[in-house]
């Protein structure tokens, strides 16, 4: 076994060093907002500097949202919104991917100009919202779900992952008598687990983070997404204490409030990326290595 090199070992202890440094200055604002959450309102604003520990430990901050009676009705419009949107977009983005990838589609590269072109040039806010009000989705949970069932970069990461599985898996199970559809959802979706991973986080996070469709479309209060009830609560706070609250009310309402609403919209995507984590990185990298 040879001896490593003084260089070779000064080399990677500044690269354990760096990277131990870049994982605390990543992990170090969750840590704060948590502990900020979980903290006494004078107290924090009192606090100066770093946030080790909660500061007077109180769930006042926590209390406070969830006695919005919306916030199951949002959890339940969110949530369905999601299962709904994941199993539009992964059914309708990996058709479109498999068509696009295959060579024998007739004017393929033409189709993907005016797929690409859709990523830089859009109509605007008004045609887009006059068309689906045309179409009759307005103030429906639809209109959440099929205006962006397919996003263009998903379609084309996904195209790209189809393109690498060899053709002789589609040759042999034509000959076999299969047909596309046989062939899209027995062969190349069960071989493309990491980018379908992807497609699932990708997606599944736009809809959970979603709110700003949710402004301009729904009308009925019963159908807020959580994002939209929770931007609710804390307007609410602001207004509240511009109206002249208590300073402990209104540490409550624009401090302490704001951390406990940022844990209780993140910690569901939190919760699920730990299963798809060992699939993301090979997922993501697809669309590097082969345009």
């Amino acid at each position: 076994m040879n001896k490593r090199s003084f260089s070779e070992r000064a080399f990677d202890g500044f690269n354990l060093f760096l990277l131990t440094l870049l994982m605390i200055v990543t992990i170090y604002p969750l840590v704060y907002v948590v502990f900020a959450s979980l903290s006494d309102a004078g107290g924090l604003l009192a606090h100066k500097g770093f946030l080790w520990k909660p500061v007077g430990f109180s769930l006042d901050a926590y209390a406070n949202v969830f006695r919005n009676p919306m916030i199951l009705k949002g959890y339940g419009n969110t949530f369905f919104v999601v299962v709904l949107g994941l199993t539009c977009n992964i059914l309708l983005t990996s058709l479109g991917a498999y068509a696009l990838s295959r060579k024998s589609l007739a004017y393929r590269k033409r189709i993907m100009l005016f797929i690409v072109f859709t990523m830089f040039f859009s109509g605007g806010l008004i045609p887009f919202y006059l068309t689906v009000k045309g179409v009759g989705l307005a103030n429906t949970l639809w209109a959440l779900i099929i205006p962006t069932a397919v996003n263009t970069f998903n379609l084309i990461l996904m195209k790209t992952a189809f393109e690498g599985i060899p053709d002789a898996l589609e040759e042999s199970a034509k000959i076999d008598g299969a047909n596309d559809f046989v062939i899209l959802f027995r062969i190349v979706l069960p071989l493309s687990l990491p980018v379908l991973a992807v497609m699932l986080l990708y997606y599944g996070v736009g809809h959970w983070n979603s709110w700003f469709n949710a402004l301009i479309f729904l009308q009925e209060r019963s159908m807020f997404p959580l994002q939209l009830i929770l931007r609710e609560i804390l307007l609410q706070g602001e207004a509240n204490a511009n109206l002249g609250a208590s300073e402990g009310d209104v540490a409550m309402l624009t401090v302490t409030l704001k951390y406990a609403t940022i844990i209780v919209a993140t910690v569901p995507i939190l919760l699920v990326y730990p299963f798809l984590q060992k699939y993301f990185v090979k997922g993501a990298l697809i669309g590097a290595i082969k345009g």
